[in-house]
């Protein structure tokens, strides 16, 4: 047996993946592992359940090795602890990094690249053929991740609030009172000052969906959300041009729900980079993260021997 567990957790939920070779013997998805976002106790037991999944379902007791790609691996703790999990199902060989490194290897499987990450948060990682890695964002929710759902969605309530100020038209505020439950603004203002907050990032599908209907402010969010998106890419192309002496185009390609999903931000993206840098290669559909954590995890059952 040279099976090979590879681990997906991003913001919103974890995908797990036991591979024998190219045969896949159980793909199983569950709720995030990321502790910042649901809790120490929410994240163990989602980590537990999704590894007795997949081992179950694969009908295997052990394998060779693992990758987990998780958000907030730099987090005290974090990689201590899913590798002590790991162990206790038999997980001899096993590392624990950013999923923006597996995303990356989902893409590039080792070689050059630039990835854009849009999803709950935001990030963009590169690397030069030299193996040298640039990035740009990924500062957190509060401190960054221009782009994101989570930035979508603060940002759209922000816009509104200062539209309501201007007197100018715009359903967003409407729209977020009805999803957060508030009845007045004053309710609304109160619930999303708050600490913890709710969920901004959940706010994302409605303001895209305004934003196809026309909003003009839900419009603009969009727009800058892909604007600021783009310029991670050139900035961290730039970057690998200027440390790494890179004289060539590398292919750029993207992992997340707000490409993904908003036709509005897609369209601008792609664009954006094609303005910016005709010869630059753009991958037309989504990375799979997963595949990334596969091969890393292959990768590191061969090292193991």
């Amino acid at each position: 047996m040279s099976a090979v567990l590879g681990i997906d957790g991003g913001g919103t939920r974890t995908r797990a993946s036991i591979v024998d070779g190219e045969k896949v013997l159980a793909f199983v998805e569950n709720g995030s592992i990321k502790r910042l976002r649901v809790g120490t106790k929410a994240a163990e037991a989602n980590l537990r359940a999704i590894l007795e999944d997949v081992f179950s379902k694969a009908n295997v007791s052990d394998v060779r090795a693992a990758s987990a790609g998780v958000a907030s691996a730099s987090m005290p703790g974090v990689k201590e602890w899913i590798t002590g999990v790991l162990a206790e199902f038999g997980v001899k060989h096993s590392e624990v990094v950013g999923d923006e490194v597996i995303a990356l290897d989902g893409a590039f499987k080792g070689g050059p690249g630039i990835l854009q990450i849009a999803g709950t948060g935001s990030n963009c990682i590169g690397r030069s053929p030299d193996g040298g890695r640039e990035s740009a964002g990924g500062w957190s929710s509060r401190l960054g991740d221009e782009g994101s759902g989570y930035w979508i969605g603060l940002h759209a309530v922000r816009r509104a609030l200062r539209a309501y100020d201007h007197e100018e038209p715009t359903r967003i505020l409407e729209t977020v009172g009805s999803i957060w439950g508030t009845k007045t603004l004053e309710e609304l203002v109160n619930l999303g000052d708050s600490t913890p907050g709710p969920d901004f990032a959940a706010l994302a599908p409605a303001v895209n969906k305004l934003a196809e209907d026309g909003d003009g402010v839900a419009c603009a969010v969009l727009k800058q959300a892909a604007d600021d998106l783009v310029d991670s890419v050139l900035l961290v192309r730039s970057k690998l041009r200027r440390k790494h002496k890179l004289a060539i185009e590398v292919p750029v390609a993207w992992i997340g729900s707000v490409i993904g999903k908003s036709r509005l931000v897609r369209e601008a993206f792609f664009a954006g980079l094609k303005a910016a840098a005709p010869e630059m290669p753009v991958r037309d559909t989504e990375v799979a993260g997963i595949e990334g954590a596969v091969w890393r995890a292959q990768q590191l059952a061969r090292a193991a021997g």
